[in-house]
């Protein structure tokens, strides 16, 4: 599971364009929690550790504690803003959630068990077509990743949804289909030659 995550952040006094620039020229971040019914605060944080946290991989499906003058308050990363040029983060937006709220996140997939996939042994590749599923969970067991296995996949199988053993609690966020998350292909190269095979009979 995730692990918590505690940010230190300060109250933004000032609002505005020429105020959040100033911020960022002081290495801070210009932040907003929002939403469980409460009114809407405005913060900042530091960009060495936002960027710290943005490099793991998991920062959005992470509960974050922000600390804002000695107040935690539990959130959810829903939105990072990244400057055009520079892509350095310039905004971000937390979702304040209470203890066990049900969350809708989006997690990666992880594929194991390669070894004992006889497409991929022939040469297989393996298609993917969701990198990562939407999920409902409970806010304390948010999964880091999905484990999908390959075992047993041959090339023109696919994997869909209601094959994945999702972890206690977490359930789709997707429910009106049963969808490919991914296929396991013929190899370009054995295509090709078939598709030369099949010109050479023709030709014939």
């Amino acid at each position: 599971m995730s692990d918590q995550l505690t940010l230190s952040a300060e109250a933004r006094d000032r609002a505005g364009k020429g105020a959040s620039r100033a911020l960022r020229r002081e290495g801070r971040v210009p932040a907003v929690i929002y939403g469980n019914k409460e009114d809407p605060v405005s913060i900042h944080i530091e960009e060495k550790v936002l960027n710290k946290q943005l490099s793991n991989g998991h920062f959005m499906n992470t509960v974050v504690m922000i600390d804002v003058g000695g107040k935690a308050i539990r959130t959810l990363p829903k939105d990072v803003a990244f400057h055009p040029v520079t892509d350095r983060p310039i905004h971000v937006d937390f979702l304040r959630i209470s203890e066990h709220a049900k969350v809708h996140v989006e997690v990666p997939v992880h594929f194991v068990d390669e070894d004992n996939s006889p497409g991929i042994k022939r040469g297989g590749v393996l298609n993917i077509v969701r990198h990562e599923l939407e999920l409902v969970c409970d806010a304390a067991n948010i999964p880091d990743q999905i484990d999908i296995s390959l075992a047993g996949l041959d090339v023109g199988d696919s994997i869909h949804i209601s094959a994945v053993k999702l972890p206690k609690g977490a359930e789709s966020a997707i429910t009106d289909r049963d969808f490919t998350i991914a296929t396991l292909v013929a190899p370009s190269a054995l295509k090709s030659s078939e598709g030369d095979n099949e010109t050479q009979a023709e030709g014939e």
